[in-house]
């Protein structure tokens, strides 16, 4: 098993990309330590060990990290899943400072507090791996402008290299993921509701198809894993293609 005997942290843990991501770490010999601001649509696994906490909330996440170090005895890997997309989030000319906050509290705070308060346990480990979600809108502009989820995967692929730089000396890894659009809660609740919108967005997909939960994960288990002991600073794209279509 690829992981056998590390302990994880993944965020945003109870839907979508990270419940996908608690599944296949835990087949893979894992023991997780499993947050998110919202309780589990299904129980977990029992080597799973759920914490209800939000990321943008300091006390919370220190505390719920605490918690798993000590129930697991260590912590191995920091995987910032957790992320939001508010169907307000358009221009800045037409965005409201409430979704601009609201949006860069979960998605680039949450990031910063979950390594503030998980580094010091992979500095006592002597190793670790830390692997943050970014997205491919970082990478590209885009004529349907979402500009604050955009400026706040920025901020994760810019804090990833400073986090390479700062531990990589220590033995800790920092990688991003870039991921095109993938069938999530998060995608679907709105975007594939409406027929205009989900074609314009596969258009640009060379696969033709939205990403699978499954395509962003196994990247990730790859990062968790000691097959990427010299992987450090990578920002990982895994979108279809979309990042390399012109026209």
């Amino acid at each position: 098993m690829r992981l056998k005997n590390k302990i994880c942290l993944i965020t945003g843990a109870a839907s979508g990309m990270g419940r996908a991501a608690c599944d296949i770490f835990y087949q893979e010999g894992a023991k997780i330590i499993a947050m998110d601001v919202r309780e589990p649509e299904k129980k977990f696994h029992d080597g799973i060990f759920f914490i209800k906490a939000d990321v943008g909330n300091s006390q919370e996440v220190s505390h719920a990290i605490n918690e798993g170090v000590q129930h697991f005895g260590g912590l191995d890997v920091l995987y910032n899943n957790a992320g939001i997309f508010l169907e307000t989030d358009r221009s800045v000319v037409e965005t409201e400072p409430g979704t601009w906050e609201k949006t860069l509290d979960v998605n680039a705070k949450g990031i910063y507090l979950v390594c503030k308060y998980g580094i010091p346990h992979l500095i006592k480990r002597g190793s670790g791996s830390i692997i943050n979600i970014a997205s491919f809108v970082a990478l590209v502009g885009c004529s349907v402008p979402q500009d604050a989820y955009t400026a706040s995967k920025g901020a994760v692929l810019a804090l990833t290299k400073s986090l390479a730089v700062q531990f990589g000396p220590k033995g800790i890894r920092a990688n991003a993921i870039c991921p095109g659009p993938i069938e999530t809660p998060l995608l679907t609740q709105w975007l594939l509701k409406k027929p205009a919108e989900k074609a314009k967005r596969l258009n640009r997909i060379p696969m033709g198809r939205f990403g699978q939960t499954k395509d962003i994960v196994y990247a990730a288990l790859y990062l968790a894993s000691d097959e990427s002991s010299w992987t450090n600073g990578a920002s990982l794209v895994v979108d279809g293609g979309i990042t390399s279509n012109y026209f």
